[in-house]
């Protein structure tokens, strides 16, 4: 069947295929940009709470666009203390989840 007569079946009765979003990138190619300090040398091990503290953000799709989650975990009981959510990555973002992490924590102490 010719694609034009597909087309014109389908808009006839109202429907179209599903539509592939494009791919979300949320970091760049080894490279790229100058590397962030890492004052931990990748040891990830607190002798208490509140002693490190790592953050990280990710995107979930959705059925309404994409949604990027910024969180803050205590290395030490591997919790999440503070977490964000926005519909735009920006530095704000993880930002925000770290507030919440300090804001938790002075209501728990």
């Amino acid at each position: 069947m010719a694609r034009c007569t597909v087309e014109r079946l389908m808009r006839e009765l109202g429907i179209q295929g599903a539509v592939r979003g494009k791919r979300v990138i949320t970091t760049l190619p080894g490279g790229q940009t100058e590397r962030a300090p890492d004052p931990v040398d990748r040891d990830f091990v607190a002798a208490a709470p509140n002693r490190c503290w790592v953050a990280d953000f990710t995107h979930v799709k959705t059925w309404a666009g994409v949604v990027y989650v910024a969180f803050a975990v205590d290395t030490f009981s591997r919790r999440i203390v503070g977490w964000s959510a926005a519909t735009v990555k920006e530095t704000v973002l993880v930002l925000d989840a770290l507030e919440t992490a300090i804001r938790q924590r002075d209501r728990d102490e």
